[in-house]
């Protein structure tokens, strides 16, 4: 029974192949009809099965056209797809993964694992190939990949830079670092804070894998509040607006110096003496 399936694929693969030998470049749709034709618990291993039939020079291509017919028969079934084919094809497992993740992006975390877990020694490749159809989603794949793949943060990071060169200014000095590693969250911390300073700076342009100029954040004076001001945008006095004089009205005012005199209640003279006015 197993030896007639195989020939049976053998033959529909056969088929679809001889048209694109002929010029005619692969589609999905020539994958749709066959493996719409099988059971849901054989659609990952149909699906693998016709990756690992296809000629070398259409294997990435068959891949692309392949998942992308059997995830569009079964989304929820991508992660196990993906998985199957990486486990029967290694070097696939990235193009598999970067397809499956542009089809079902909100899956993006359990696919990767799925093709990290079977094909691990593609760990670069498959964060790589998943963040340039998923920039946005960088640190939900490494995260991802980290899980099953125990001590590859090098990789995973490598995979990263790859895929997005804004991030050279950070990953690359680890990357250079001969010595202890800093951990995979630190360092996907610090590439959030540049992706999103680039992205408000307006340096992004839409696109977050293409080349950046490394920002370098100067310091700013802080604000009232503990914030600190961006630099180049005007600033109010640190010392407040200066003070407006009040105009007096009258003669001078002229500060009393010396004693007190004392003034005799009965005439008002003083009691010491002084002037003896008379009354004209």
């Amino acid at each position: 029974m197993k030896s007639m399936r195989n020939a049976i694929l053998a033959i529909t693969v056969a088929l679809p192949m001889a048209a694109w030998s002929a010029g005619e470049s692969v589609s999905s749709g020539a994958f749709f009809a066959q493996l719409s034709a099988v059971a849901p618990a054989e659609l990952p291993t149909t699906a693998a099965d016709l990756v690992t039939h296809a000629a070398a020079k259409d294997l990435k291509q068959t891949t692309i056209a392949v998942v992308r017919a059997a995830v569009g028969l079964n989304p929820a079934a991508a992660p196990s797809i993906v998985g199957t084919i990486a486990q029967a094809d290694p070097t696939m497992a990235p193009t598999a993964a970067a397809t499956a993740a542009a089809l079902v992006p909100k899956s993006v975390a359990v696919i990767v694992k799925a093709a990290a877990a079977a094909a691990p020694a593609q760990v670069e490749a498959i964060v790589a190939a998943v963040c340039r159809v998923a920039p946005a989603d960088f640190r939900i794949v490494a995260e991802a990949v980290a899980k099953v793949v125990p001590g590859a943060e090098r990789q995973i990071l490598a995979g990263i830079l790859a895929a997005m060169p804004c991030l050279q200014s950070v990953i690359q000095p680890v990357l250079a670092s001969n010595g202890t590693l800093p951990s995979l969250k630190t360092v996907l911390m610090q590439s959030e804070v540049v992706v999103q300073t680039q992205a408000v700076q307006g340096l992004s342009g839409g696109n977050l894998s293409g080349p950046r100029t490394p920002l370098i954040l100067a310091s700013a004076p802080a604000s009232p509040s503990g914030s600190p001001i961006p630099s180049g945008l005007p600033q109010a006095p640190s010392s407040g607006p200066p003070p407006v004089p009040i105009p007096t009205t009258g003669d001078p005012q002229v500060p009393v110096t010396g004693t007190e005199p004392v003034i005799n209640p009965g005439d008002g003279t003083p009691a010491d003496g002084g002037h003896d006015y008379t009354a004209p």
